[in-house]
């Protein structure tokens, strides 16, 4: 393929060449986060794939802030991976995904991680480092709110899932409520703990209506990712949005007018906290883009 008129493929490649050595370093790090925590990250499911991925996404959304500003946002995306596993493919009952939640919430609380606890030690790591922020005083309830719609949100479709799977297919959502759960995917969460972690004070003054656009960027992450993995959801049993809405068509519809809202929700913000609304748009496009021909889980 040829440059684009007036382009400059050299300048261009230099710039994408520091993005993917700031992906390599970030993918570095997550390997030796998995690694140190092993009781977690042992799902087959959660290989060099998920740690490859999650970097190169990452270092394209994060253009600019280093592997060292990308810490936060790296670990908490790589936690989620881990929390995702144990809710949507190992807990066999609703009790479980409770005490799971229970435990996440006391230690984001500032307890210790229980003994044997292969999920909340990370999370304690996570939940100091992001404390230590000067933004986070500020924003401690919204980081917390997020996490709960995460827990929350995991919790109520596994509900979902379970009750089709015992015959009542009449529980399973509309797609208007799916997209309403779409924080069970989490990078509304992730998003904001790498804004606080940077506590760009533009971001910060403006995180109301960051969060706002963030939400339904999450919901678009969820529908590009449903039309990329229908035949892996239907073999993991996952709920998809084409089991919801039998029309691909109907469901490429609903992701375009998504999209056109988010467009529309972030240009304003583009002067007043243009780090923070450029990270927004970034993560979309690469994820529209990387969608069409991937996925962020490695075998199972």
């Amino acid at each position: 393929m040829s440059a684009a008129p007036g382009g400059d493929p050299m300048r261009d490649a230099f710039g994408a060449g520091r993005v993917m050595a700031q992906a390599v370093r970030a993918a570095r790090e997550l390997v030796r986060s998995a690694e140190a925590h092993p009781g977690l990250f042992a799902a087959d499911a959660i290989d060099a794939t998920t740690f490859n991925a999650l970097a190169c996404a990452n270092a394209f959304a994060a253009a600019g802030v280093g592997a060292r500003g990308m810490r936060v946002l790296n670990r908490t995306a790589l936690w989620l991976f881990g929390l995702d596993w144990l809710v949507d493919h190992k807990a066999a009952a609703l009790a479980e995904i409770e005490d799971i939640n229970g435990r996440v919430l006391a230690v984001l609380d500032g307890a210790a991680p229980l003994p044997g606890d292969v999920l909340t030690p990370f999370l304690a790591e996570i939940r100091d480092e992001v404390s230590e922020s000067p933004a986070f005083p500020r924003l401690r309830d919204a980081w917390r709110d997020a996490l709960v719609r995460v827990l929350d949100a995991g919790a109520r479709e596994w509900e979902w899932k379970a009750a089709a799977a015992a015959g009542d297919r009449s529980a399973l959502p509309s797609l208007d409520a799916y997209l309403d759960n779409a924080d069970n995917i989490g990078s509304a969460w992730v998003n904001l703990s790498h804004w606080i972690a940077l506590a760009d004070p533009a971001t910060v003054e403006h995180v109301a209506p960051l969060r706002e656009a963030d939400r339904e960027v999450q919901k678009a992450l969820r529908l590009l990712n449903d039309l990329a993995t229908y035949e892996r959801d239907l073999a993991w049993n996952d709920l998809n949005a084409l089991m919801l809405v039998d029309d691909r068509a109907a469901v490429s519809d609903r992701l375009d007018a998504i999209v056109r809202n988010c467009r529309a929700l972030l240009e304003p913000l583009r002067d007043a906290c243009p780090d923070g609304a450029d990270y927004l748009a970034r993560q979309l496009g690469f994820n529209s883009a990387f969608y069409g021909a991937s996925d962020y889980w490695g075998s199972h």
